[in-house]
């Protein structure tokens, strides 16, 4: 496995693609809606940054055509094979995959039409470089659709759950010390207009949900699996990690349980 393999929280095998998968078809419904708003459709040039396997690139490429093209930018080689056999399998072959570090390398395209990044920014060491890059590919007047953490603290439970709380502690001060932001799109705002980004719209996006709603399985596919990760890097003993989960699954059978989701901010801009 490459150092940049490693450096992915979850990794980059079987068990997180399909999770990965499970994330995006959770956030399917907004995202459609979101590329649908942002004016991408048959024949549109879109960038997918950090493509990670490809649901993204998938639905994009189905959504421009053959007319169009989707540009999957990625630095993990597992994940590109993964999109290229997906893509294979369903017979696109308009998405041109390309093995790159967002913020070491050159962004190989220029006047497309869109680019879209998700939960990207928030883990890269240089959020700013990688949007002036990003910027640059777009034509006069092209689109950026991105969804980013705005509040990370606001992922909560009632009835309270402490150990989540001392579980979502431990993540953010995980993510910082690695040279993330957990809540990077709060710089927004001031960011996006500096790299010649025009912001056309905002929308906060958190839901209240019970077990039985399918958004719980999104936060819920990760709680259950970042502890282990953490247990594997040191970080966090065996039954520290059990009572986090524990205490979850507790709560996940719980019907009187609500969840509140970390939130999202969308962004809609275009380039002046």
């Amino acid at each position: 496995m490459s150092d940049q393999e490693r450096d992915y929280l979850l990794g980059t095998h079987d068990v997180e693609v399909q999770r990965l998968g499970l994330q995006h078809r959770v956030w399917r419904p907004r995202v459609l809606d979101a590329w649908r708003r942002a004016g991408i459709t048959v024949g549109s040039r879109v960038v997918d940054a950090g493509a990670g396997p490809g649901w993204a690139s998938l639905d994009l490429a189905e959504i421009v055509a053959p007319e169009g093209r989707v540009h999957a930018f990625e630095r993990s080689h597992r994940f590109l094979e993964f999109l290229n056999g997906a893509a294979a399998s369903r017979g696109l072959g308009n998405i041109d995959t390309a093995e790159i570090d967002l913020v070491d390398d050159v962004l190989p395209v220029d006047g497309v039409d869109a680019f879209w990044v998700r939960w990207v920014l928030a883990f890269v060491s240089d959020p700013r470089a990688v949007l002036e890059k990003l910027a640059r590919t777009l034509r006069p007047g092209g689109v950026a659709v991105i969804h980013e953490y705005l509040d990370y603290e606001t992922w909560s439970f009632a009835p309270d759950l402490p150990t989540q709380v001392e579980f979502r502690r431990m993540v953010t001060d995980d993510w910082r010390a690695s040279g993330g932001e957990p809540d990077i799109a709060r710089s927004f705002p001031a960011l996006l207009p500096e790299v010649g980004l025009k912001i056309r719209s905002l929308r906060p996006i958190v839901d209240v949900v019970s077990p039985d709603n399918f958004v719980w399985q999104w936060p819920a596919s990760f709680i259950k699996t970042y502890p282990l990760h953490l247990v594997e890097s040191g970080k966090v003993d065996q039954a520290w990690a059990d009572r986090v989960i524990g205490d979850f699954e507790k709560a996940e059978r719980d019907p009187r349980s609500v969840m509140v989701t970390p939130m999202v901010l969308e962004v809609i801009a275009e380039r002046v």
